[in-house]
């Protein structure tokens, strides 16, 4: 029968591997045909173990890739008509990168996740795919992830987007000043203020708004402002105003967000030199 496309993670021509070597590369060729964005792949390296069914060891080290420009979404991969399928699962998947370059921000990234259940799909037109398996209450991912960037380059990208979406408006964005600052383990607000240029027009806009995660793992927004001491900017600001005022006290339960079989335990945001962001799942 058919499945949904996006369960699946084309291998390659059936049968499947006969040893870690050679899942790794079909592994790796499926990130790459996936990358959207990339532009150097090159560095991307895929480790792999294979024990029958069972892979108990899968790495992926993403250091050195580097993503810039606009990024369009890969097709899906084709949907699979299975003629076999047997249950299999990755005792560890680790993926690292030391760093990966997003739109010049070097990120810092550490994952790891245990007992990953899939299964290996043949297709009667002879492919093969790993069916990913949604975890259950029964079947509970565990892993952790890391992920590391420093401060100032995080500020330069957004003041280089927010010139780049300026400019689409036909404003002209002088200056933008972004800070960051910790609240706590689990909090960060941040302060933006604006010079901005249409015509002959010259003014000043301000906005801002802090971030707490409670210790119930719901993400809380408060307050959040967007002003002007200019009434013609303040006019312009009108429309945006109300929609970003819209987040003040919104609520957002981060457990809720995810499968059951992965239950979120704890979240550490810490923004200082670098704004690290940890959570674990349990």
């Amino acid at each position: 029968m058919a499945d949904d496309a996006f369960d699946f993670v084309p291998l390659g021509a059936a049968p499947r591997p006969d040893d870690g070597e050679e899942l790794a590369r079909r592994v790796r060729s499926a990130l790459l045909d996936q990358a959207a964005g990339v532009t150097d792949a090159s560095p991307v390296r895929v480790a792999a173990t294979l024990d029958g069914a069972a892979v108990p060891t899968l790495d992926v080290d993403l250091t050195g890739v580097v993503v810039a420009g606009a990024r369009k979404t890969p097709p899906p991969p084709a949907p699979v008509t299975a003629r076999s399928s047997e249950a299999g699962i990755v005792g560890r998947l680790r993926v690292d990168a030391h760093p990966v370059t997003i739109e010049g921000v070097r990120v810092d990234l550490q994952a790891e996740a245990e007992n990953l259940s899939f299964s290996w799909v043949e297709g009667v037109d002879g492919s093969l795919a790993a069916q990913l398996v949604e975890p259950t209450e029964q079947d509970r991912v565990v892993g952790q992830v890391r992920v590391a960037a420093a401060r100032d380059e995080i500020v330069a990208a957004v003041q280089r987007v927010a010139a780049d979406l300026a400019k689409a408006q036909g404003v002209t964005l002088s200056r933008l000043d972004v800070d960051l600052v910790s609240r706590g383990p689990r909090a960060a607000s941040v302060a933006v203020r604006a010079q901005i240029r249409k015509g002959f027009l010259s003014a000043t806009a301000e906005g801002g708004a802090t971030a707490t995660v409670g210790t119930d793992l719901v993400l809380t927004v408060s307050d959040v402002s967007v002003t002007s001491g200019n009434p013609l900017v303040a006019g312009m600001l009108a429309v945006a105003s109300g929609r970003i005022k819209a987040y003040e006290g919104r609520r957002i339960d981060l457990g809720a967000q995810l499968p059951p079989g992965v239950r979120l335990v704890d979240v550490g945001l810490d923004v200082g030199d670098e704004v690290v962001l940890t959570a674990r799942t349990g």
